[in-house]
């Protein structure tokens, strides 16, 4: 009997923890697919693919090919077409796929939330509040804030972003998880008094919000878009073995 072919797509946290989860399974076939965007990815369990597969009906043609039984989306929140065509190219092979998407953060007491819906009404409320600004929105989106000159901008990124980007923008390469110490010693240090960010949810990026709440900055927060109609989610990666039939 051949194994269980199961495609984890992303390189999240939760995908790491699936794929070592799954692979202590016996008689489990696991391939974890990274898109590439950093130079220098994590350590996987199992099998690992790079780069894209050329779009759903690529993906689709990957998993007759490659005889996978079920797709487990664990890519980032915003990784808005990869889910997109995750959903098609499941639905054409009939082949089972869920959607594992940690909860996204809620304000608590204290917090000074600027909840917006794109990366552009982000960068159009700014010039309003802030001076500088610490932009943990991700290396790639970069340009959408190009144009605002008078800001300074503090930016954390694994690998180097590429322009084009703010004139004014200060590069820090360092891959998290970060400490709440550390987050408020780089909001201080800095001088930073806007915080822009994506809702990413979970645990291993959280620490800079508690920060922004502790030094009472305004935080800019870019809403997660909406999953395609339909899909099944689970919050957790328990939740995700449980429904692929494994325990935790």
């Amino acid at each position: 009997m051949s194994p269980r072919h199961v495609l984890i797509l992303g390189g999240t946290t939760e995908a790491r923890e699936l794929a070592a989860a799954l692979a202590a399974h016996p008689g489990v076939h696991v391939t974890t697919s990274l898109a590439g965007r950093v130079a220098r990815p994590g350590a996987v369990a199992g099998d690992v693919r790079v780069g894209g597969f050329g779009g759903a009906e690529g993906l689709a043609d990957w998993l007759r090919a490659e005889h996978v039984d079920t797709v487990v989306d664990a890519t980032h929140p915003f990784a808005e077409s990869i889910t997109a065509n995750a959903v098609r190219a499941a639905t054409a092979t009939r082949v089972p796929s869920l959607v594992l998407r940690r909860p996204g953060w809620r304000p608590g007491p204290g917090d000074r939330w600027h909840e917006v819906a794109s990366l552009d009404e982000a960068a159009a409320l700014l010039p309003s509040l802030a001076h500088r600004v610490f932009l943990t929105t991700g290396r790639l989106g970069l340009a959408t804030f190009a144009h605002l000159t008078d800001l300074h901008f503090v930016v954390r990124s694994v690998d180097p972003p590429e322009p084009p980007m703010p004139p004014h923008t200060e590069v820090l390469l360092s891959r998290g998880p970060f400490t709440l110490a550390e987050e408020s010693a780089l909001l201080r240090d800095h001088r930073i008094d806007t915080l822009v960010t994506k809702d990413s949810g979970g645990t291993a990026t959280a620490a800079k919000l508690t920060a922004a709440r502790q030094l009472a900055l305004p935080v800019v927060l870019v809403r997660r878009p909406p999953l395609p109609e339909g899909v099944e989610t689970v919050p957790d990666v328990a939740g995700a073995l449980e429904r692929l039939g494994f325990s935790p």
